[in-house]
């Protein structure tokens, strides 16, 4: 089976792409195109997934990067490949050649541009890190390599929907506490304590309140099992691990 790429209008003039699962070469639980290094999955098969993902982007392996991610909102800089993954979720740079690859599971991974001042970031954004500030971290690097805000221009990728997004009142809450205006990205949920959260709405609403222009594909990683890893399905179905999907970008 080929890859299978999604890709922005709005990311059109920088090359890019969100990898669904299909196309890989991992089985079981992780059927298809695993990407993450840190899942349980066979290493060799990772790393034919990942070599598959870096010819698609034109590059050798070792210019493929991604991070070891914790849910913050630490941002670093590259100009080279790292050796070792580094500690952080999201990375920017304006070094030609290099492949900004970020992990998700239900989280919504994020690509940005500024074309004309040649640089491009990536960032993961579940909701710890979107509520912590990494989308506005990532575009604060950014513009601190020549980019401007009003001229980025982001795509949040697959990542859960609103439908199937169910959580406690007490994580509304968290969001509620910092910004009253953020209980409009909560509904009632199937059950009477329960709500469902708009992952993907508020990721944008994170961006577009700082002037970068920003879509999502509308894409709903739990809703389609055939074509991206779910986390949250994952742990619904009792089953021990889950895959990671991979989303990139570059010069």
């Amino acid at each position: 089976m080929t890859l299978e790429i999604l890709a922005s209008d709005l990311l059109s003039d920088v090359r890019h792409g969100f990898f669904t699962r299909r196309g890989g070469a991992s089985s079981g639980i992780f059927a298809g195109l695993n990407c993450g290094p840190g899942s349980s999955d066979q290493s060799e098969a990772v790393r034919i997934n990942r070599a598959r993902v870096a010819d698609a982007m034109d590059v050798d392996c070792d210019r493929l990067i991604s991070l070891a991610q914790i849910h913050s909102p630490d941002v670093v800089t590259l100009d080279t490949a790292p050796g070792d993954r580094p500690q952080a979720d999201a990375m920017v740079t304006a070094a030609p050649g290099l492949v900004l690859g970020i992990l998700t599971a239900d989280c919504a991974p994020v690509l940005l541009a500024d074309r004309e001042a040649g640089v491009v970031g990536a960032a993961h954004a579940g909701w710890k890190g979107a509520l912590g500030g990494v989308l506005e971290s990532t575009v604060s690097a950014m513009e601190r390599l020549g980019a401007r805000a009003d001229a980025i221009r982001a795509t949040v990728g697959p990542t859960i929907s609103q439908r199937n997004y169910e959580v406690g009142q007490d994580f509304m809450e968290r969001f509620v506490d910092e910004d009253t205006v953020h209980s409009r990205f909560f509904v009632h949920g199937r059950e009477p304590d329960k709500v469902q959260f708009d992952l993907p709405g508020f990721v944008l609403h994170r961006l577009r309140s700082i002037g970068v222009d920003a879509e999502w594909t509308g894409h709903c990683t739990y809703a389609e099992p055939d074509r991206f890893y779910s986390y949250r399905r994952a742990t619904h179905l009792g089953e021990a691990d889950y895959g990671r999907l991979i989303a990139c970008i570059r010069l």
